[in-house]
């Protein structure tokens, strides 16, 4: 197991508790008025701007382009160690982000001041529980910007190749590795961040000769973004109740990879991840046929 039981309870938690935040933002992001009208999915505007204009067919492409140059890039700065603008970088998103997710219930300009307060706050005075809390509503906010220019195809095809990448930059290549704990160790990270000593829970002993010593928990931004997007996608092709099955399968691909994997090694999540909102895909439709 790659945790104690605990901290794998709070990881398996707060993914839960991102997706179905993010499902509710979604929703609220949804024209009700409007798609009964036009017989389809319709999106408000966002509070910080237009969507880019991309094609549903093939939005994939320049999306995971994207990511990839975005690594690069971040690699770069990592070499170069180039911290401040990783964290200049690293505002900009959380607080758009959050602007977004907190614009659909607030006025947005009270959203925008929020987000840059918890922002700066999460950057250069961290702590875990304004982290993890702002890390509850970025995805959400992450997701109503890209669920409307995708549909299940091509979301698909984006949940593969992710999860084909993933699986490379973690196990072949290992530069996701050294993101990581790059990020760790500059105290900006994206994703879940769980240490040990807070909640007083010991490390699972490691049979090794030199054991390491697991010291935080973490869950990457994109294995709570990605699924997110997707159950997102399934919320606009076919229905509220349908999304809601996608993050409990997706949690069932989390649970299989912390339940087997050891104490101190690396995994690509995306892959037990995606497997998991496939399965749950799979059940929608067959819910469906009766």
């Amino acid at each position: 197991m790659k945790h104690s039981l605990f901290i794998t309870f709070l990881l398996i938690a707060f993914f839960l508790l991102a997706q179905f935040i993010g499902l509710g933002i979604i929703y609220k992001y949804i024209d009700q008025v409007r798609s009964a009208e036009e017989g389809e999915t319709v999106f408000k505007d966002l509070p910080v701007g237009e969507r880019p204009p991309l094609k549903e067919e093939t939005s994939f492409l320049p999306i995971f382009l994207t990511l990839v140059i975005g690594t690069v890039l971040l690699l770069f700065i990592i070499k170069r160690n180039l911290v401040w603008i990783w964290k200049i970088w690293f505002l900009m998103a959380v607080v758009i982000s959050l602007t977004i997710a907190l614009g659909i219930f607030v006025n947005p300009i009270f959203a925008f001041i929020a987000a840059l307060i918890f922002g700066l706050w999460k950057i250069f005075k961290p702590n875990f529980i304004i982290h993890n809390i702002t890390e509850l509503f970025i995805y959400g906010g992450l997701a109503a910007i890209f669920v409307p220019l995708f549909n299940l195809l091509s979301v698909s095809l984006l949940l593969i190749g992710i999860a084909l990448y993933d699986a490379y930059a973690v196990w072949k290549s290992k530069h996701m590795i050294t993101l990581a704990k790059s990020q760790a160790q500059s105290k900006v990270f994206a994703g879940f961040l769980l240490p040990y000593k807070i909640f007083k829970a010991k490390p699972k002993p490691s049979m090794r000769t030199k054991p390491v010593k697991v010291r935080t928990a973490v869950l990457g931004g994109g294995d709570i973004g990605f699924p997110l997007i997707f159950a997102g996608v399934i919320m606009k092709e076919m229905g509220l109740w349908q999304s809601l099955i996608i993050p409990l399968f997706a949690s069932l691909g989390l649970i299989y990879l912390l339940w087997k994997g050891d104490e101190g090694k690396f995994y690509p999540a995306m892959p037990f991840i995606g497997a998991g909102c496939f399965l749950g895909l799979g059940l929608v439709w067959l819910l469906t046929l009766f």
